[in-house]
């Protein structure tokens, strides 16, 4: 009707109609570009390195890898120990025990934090074993410089812990200082209902311990230079990819835009800060960094195996959100337990949620729950993608090299913590284990060292190389990509395709040995 009668149309009504088609269009065009076809989905993305590279190279990889790694390790062997501990023994004398005052040696910032722990010596024989309960009233009194003291809280704290005696009856954790405001610390120290034990106690041994000064300075030393590295990886990963258009990304070079700078914040470049403001603040937010990025890398490997295959759209409530709902609960979990035992301890340096806290069986139950169906949940989705996308060229070798490289990391890993907990890392006091983090330099370095140099590897492999841009303008362009053709190559097509991939070789071989044999 508006075609037959032009004028009786407004100029207005002309003009949004115009508009609207034109809007039309555009979102046309965009949601096919966004949503490719499933034929050429996977011939789309921005190049990788990782296509380029022969078995040498692979090789190459690997040793430079393992190289970075080994070093880290020596020089940690070689570093200071993390702790240092000053042992204070308590004789008994009588069956009534007074109050123990204890007063620990001088501290500095460079001390982090503080713990007194007690082993009850009893004599009874090797074969006996039995569990109590032991009450004890704890006074803490800091010193300043000047000299000045004054009580923390100005209360007495009352604490009930298990004494758990085997051949020898287990440390119990008296207090624990997060950080350290004043420059001594004099704790007194009461237990009741001692003298009504199965078997009588020969000593009590006190042990203070705190950071030893030596490592906190190779602990902000190496935080620096993994900083200071990662920062440059960042830029030069950017750097590779600013000539390419994101939508044409691949998923593991978006995932690496996002893990890269996260690993920047898990190297923390605000660790300094805790030695120069006496506060919870620079800890909490040291601890805050690390769950986030090794719940993003959890996420990242869960999203790079299902989105491998789901190329173009990705819708949020199917792809997305049951990855963030499991992911989201390991966190959640975890900043939990570091936030609950930081502020408990601001009011109660006695306190510990392991033995204090009736509910943290049922928060270890949900995290192993939540943690077995995340690794059931990234098998699956592992061993799918490998059944449908192994014949693949470029696709499979995507998957083998991240497969083999994330599965070296994780038996390092697990190495490291059985070597670090044995077989306690299964038991109870697992997490109060952790509360004093590394005994030497070679574990602390190894973690950070591993991980650093695993996203190092990945962004290098995943990087485009110089040439990239150039080379799929000209795959892309045909006018390009026949100049170099012969006559009979353009209409009968020729034997074989150079293919720089390690999968295309064997093709190419198999071509090339039907040509001569014509």
């Amino acid at each position: 009707m508006d075609a037959d009668y032009p004028a009786f149309e407004t100029p207005l009504c002309g003009e949004l109609k115009r508009l609207c088609r034109r809007v039309k269009e555009t979102y046309k065009e965009i949601r096919e570009d966004l949503t490719p076809y499933k034929d050429d989905r996977y011939y789309r993305l921005a190049p990788m390195r990782l296509y380029t590279l022969s078995k040498r190279h692979f090789v190459l990889v690997f040793v430079v890898f393992f190289i970075c790694f080994g070093l880290t390790v020596f020089i940690g062997i070689a570093g200071p120990s993390v702790i240092e501990s000053t042992a204070v023994t308590a004789k008994l004398n009588n069956l009534k025990m007074k109050p123990f005052k204890l007063k620990s040696k001088p501290l500095s910032t460079y001390n982090q934090q503080l713990w007194l722990t007690c082993v009850i010596q009893l004599d009874q024989p090797n074969e006996s074993s039995f569990k109590t309960n032991v009450t004890m009233t704890v006074k803490i009194r800091g010193v300043e410089e000047n000299g000045s003291s004054s009580f923390i809280n100005n209360q007495v704290y009352n604490r009930t812990r298990i004494l758990n005696c085997a051949q020898k009856c287990a440390e119990i954790i008296v207090v624990h200082l997060g950080y350290l405001t004043y420059t001594q610390y004099e704790v007194i120290v009461g237990f009741e209902d001692l003298n009504k034990l199965m078997y009588p106690i020969k000593n009590l041994n006190f042990t203070w311990k705190a950071y030893n000064p030596s490592f906190s300075q190779v602990e902000i030393w190496f935080r620096f230079v993994f900083v200071v590295l990662t920062f440059m990886v960042t830029c030069l990963f950017a750097h590779s990819l600013r000539k390419f258009s994101m939508r044409d990304w691949g998923i593991e070079q978006k995932w690496m835009s996002i893990l890269l700078p996260l690993l920047l914040l898990y190297n923390d470049p605000f660790f300094p800060l805790s030695f120069l403001v006496n506060s919870w603040f620079p800890g909490m937010l040291d601890d805050l960094f690390q769950s986030v990025f090794l719940c993003a890398l959890l996420l990242f490997w869960l999203c790079v195996y299902h989105g491998i295959r789901v190329q173009g759209e990705r819708k949020c409530l199917t792809f997305y959100f049951p990855k963030f709902f499991i992911v989201g609960l390991l966190w959640l979990a975890c900043v939990t337990l570091g936030i609950w035992q930081t502020v408990n301890e601001l009011h109660d340096p006695t306190y510990q949620y392991r033995v204090d806290t009736g509910n943290f069986q049922g928060m270890k139950i949900f995290f192993l729950v939540v943690a077995t169906v995340y690794i059931l949940y990234l098998l699956f989705l592992i061993v799918r993608a490998c059944s449908e996308l192994r014949n693949m060229p470029y696709v499979d070798l995507r998957l083998k090299f991240l497969t083999a490289l994330t599965f070296v990391v994780l038996v390092i890993s697990i190495v490291i913590l059985y070597l670090r907990f044995g077989a306690r890392v299964l038991q109870d006091d697992f997490v109060a284990e952790l509360s004093t983090h590394y005994q030497n330099s070679a574990e602390f370095l190894s973690f950070y060292g591993l991980l650093n140099f695993y996203l190092y590897t990945l962004a290098f492999v995943y990087s485009p190389s110089k040439n990239a841009l150039y080379e799929s303008q000209l795959k892309d362009n045909p006018a390009f990509s026949m100049l170099n053709d012969s006559d009979d190559d353009v209409i009968y097509g020729s034997d074989y395709e150079e293919m720089p991939l390690q999968n295309g070789q064997a093709i190419r071989a198999k071509y090339k040995e039907e040509s001569d044999s014509d």
